[in-house]
């Protein structure tokens, strides 16, 4: 089977792709990411992306562009969902891109965070494989959480202390936002 694996991250990307190649998965990665900001923030992304690629031997399509803009377009006035659409914006791109290269699937390294919304993942992607007649290969990746962590740090690669987009970063540094959250 040849999947495109959606790729948030490098040290997101350690587990998955060690569990998808044990289980003889042809992986090919793909970091679409138009959520990340700041913009420096994004390219210490990409350099820890490449990174690992190159120690790992994985083949990674990046799209480099930066599209704050775009994300920033769908979200403002909308930021109660903005998870919603930051997922729909990347997972559409991933499930379009891996039909278009006629690959077996698609999966994603979200899917390894235990912050994000795994089950409204599951949703959108299982959404996405019947739209674009692709199958979604689902994994519940969080179990090898620690496994990431700890070969990323041995791997010394940059880890991020956020999601990536300008609201988890205010949630991630603001104390008062913190505070405020925590009392409501």
């Amino acid at each position: 089977m040849r999947i495109l694996l959606h790729v948030c991250c490098g040290p997101c990307s350690i587990y998955p792709l060690r569990v998808l190649r044990d289980e003889g998965v042809n992986v090919q990665g793909y970091f679409y990411n138009p959520n990340i900001h700041p913009y420096r923030e994004f390219k210490r992304r990409v350099g820890a992306l490449v990174s690992f690629a190159e120690k790992k031997k994985f083949a990674v399509e990046i799209d480099s562009n930066y599209g704050l803009t775009q994300y920033l377009r769908k979200v403002v006035h909308n930021e109660e969902k903005r998870c919603s659409f930051c997922y729909d914006m990347r997972l559409e791109q991933v499930a379009k891109r891996a039909a278009d290269k006629g690959l077996d699937g698609f999966t994603t390294t979200l899917l390894y965070s235990k912050y994000q919304n795994h089950g409204l993942l599951k949703k959108k992607c299982t959404e996405l494989a019947a739209i674009y007649k692709i199958d979604f290969f689902y994994r519940d990746f969080r179990t090898g959480w620690q496994q990431g962590v700890d070969e990323s740090i041995a791997l010394d690669l940059y880890r991020q202390p956020y999601c990536g987009c300008i609201y988890s970063e205010q949630e991630r540094y603001d104390k008062k936002l913190r505070k405020k959250k925590h009392t409501t």
